[in-house]
């Protein structure tokens, strides 16, 4: 039996830049952070005893006889990837709910290949699991995905990824001082809007649109914050610059398709403005999921009690990326 552990992501600035339908051209780059709630993968062999040869353990179970007949686009490909047919039970469970916009999909998929790669003995490095993640997802299941999320969940740690190329992410780490780095945490709060969606639907306008150049001039400028938000974590000016750089590019963000906010979302967002917290933004591709706001610590309770009706996610930074944390041939 193999567990793996693979921690989710918050992305703060650059999303959108980090597809090859604009990166390729263009270039990209994103600021991200992995933080400490996980996706955990267990697989381990299964006997010739059942009238099952896979076993699939997600929101529901799948009990098959040929791998064709996986419904989990995620375990069919990277079983199919890995040349494993069958004989196999694969199980998952999360730390917090998927299609939120944490990056759980691709965490996934580098947790359970990081679990396939030791159940056949073979130790691979965290850049080799974020590759393979990305052609599963974006070759093999055809999935309309960028490529910060595998590396950032792979990797681990506040990253500044740079993209040129799609075989060739340039993985920088901010450098933050430990004391810098737990001020900006105490000015970081999550609320859950309670919405799940799937991110391909949110994406498909703002996908044509990024194909045909409309939206390159906004790309652009979001890619160019991160380098201003690289350099202002990296200083030592005042962090409520960086919550403005949040606001600029929400405002950038919800304009690159009509999906991506909601009067319900604006709503939050504002009732936390109005309460002190000085810029943020949804995490992930948009539509629902989770909230970031930065806020200062004396506007904390005062944020909280705007936004009562939402639950808040306590959490941490971390720098582990994806790890195995029981191995047992």
């Amino acid at each position: 039996m193999i567990i793996s552990m693979t921690p989710l992501r918050i992305s703060f600035l650059g999303g959108g830049t980090d597809y090859p339908e604009h990166f390729s051209e263009f270039g990209g780059a994103t600021l991200c952070t992995s933080i400490n709630k996980y996706t955990y993968v267990t697989v381990k062999p299964l006997t010739g005893f059942f009238d099952y040869r896979i076993r699939v353990s997600y929101s529901k179970t799948e009990l098959c006889w040929d791998i064709d007949e996986i419904q989990h686009p995620s375990v069919r490909e990277c079983l199919r990837f890995m040349g494993i047919e069958h004989g196999i039970e694969v199980a998952v469970v999360s730390d917090l709910p998927a299609r939120t916009g944490l990056g759980s999909s691709s965490a996934f998929t580098v947790s359970l290949l990081h679990a396939l790669h030791a159940l056949k003995g073979s130790v691979v490095g965290r850049e080799q699991l974020a590759r393979e993640a990305v052609y599963i997802e974006r070759e093999m299941i055809h999935e309309r995905v960028g490529l910060q999320d595998q590396y950032v969940c792979a990797c681990g740690g506040l990253l500044h990824l740079t993209f040129r190329d799609k075989d060739k992410v340039q993985i920088g780490l901010v450098a933050i001082s430990t004391e810098r780095l737990k001020q900006l945490e105490q000015r970081l709060m999550v609320f859950y809007t309670g919405i799940q969606r799937h991110a391909h639907e949110i994406l498909e306008s703002q996908m044509e649109r990024t194909c045909t150049g409309t939206l390159t001039p906004d790309l652009n400028r979001l890619s160019a914050m991160v380098e201003e938000g690289v350099a202002l974590l990296g200083g030592k000016g005042p962090l409520a610059a960086f919550g403005e750089l949040l606001h600029e590019g929400w405002q950038r963000k919800r304009s690159l398709s009509d999906a991506i906010s909601s009067p319900f979302i604006d709503d939050i967002y504002e009732r936390a403005r109005g309460a002190g917290a000085i810029g943020g933004k949804l995490l992930g591709a948009g539509g629902g999921g989770f909230l970031l706001m930065y806020v200062e610590p004396d506007k904390r309770d005062a944020v909280r009690a705007a936004l009562q009706d939402l639950r808040e996610v306590e959490f941490s930074m971390e720098d582990g990326g994806s790890r195995l944390i029981f191995y047992r041939r």
